[in-house]
């Protein structure tokens, strides 16, 4: 499992993206949410960061819910290239200002 904040190319700059990876017998368990806000928190309050970013492909629906679920809206949708393909994404984000936060 991990989990953490990167720096991600975004268009013409760099973006801090909230990402995860689990292995299979760990999905569906609550961990890659409670790990996404962690990140977009920690990134919020400690680092003082104003917008987080997470970059998900076209096709991977369980991570779009989960960006929802933290907060997110999709803002935009790329092509990257990897292993000789094109491969489309969305662009989901979340401002510090505008994230409510739920007790």
């Amino acid at each position: 499992m991990e989990c953490g904040l990167t720096l991600q190319d975004y268009r013409d700059r760099k973006v801090v993206e909230a990402g995860y990876i689990f292995q299979k017998k760990y999905w569906n368990k609550g961990y890659a949410i409670e790990s996404a806000k962690a990140c977009r928190d920690y990134a919020f309050d400690i680092l003082g960061i104003d917008e987080v970013y997470s970059i998900i492909r076209d096709n991977n629906l369980s991570s779009q819910k989960i960006a929802i679920k933290n907060g997110m809206e999709k803002r935009d949708s790329i092509v990257k290239h990897y292993y000789n393909m094109d491969m489309p994404h969305f662009i989901f984000s979340v401002r510090k200002n505008g994230l409510v936060k739920h007790l």
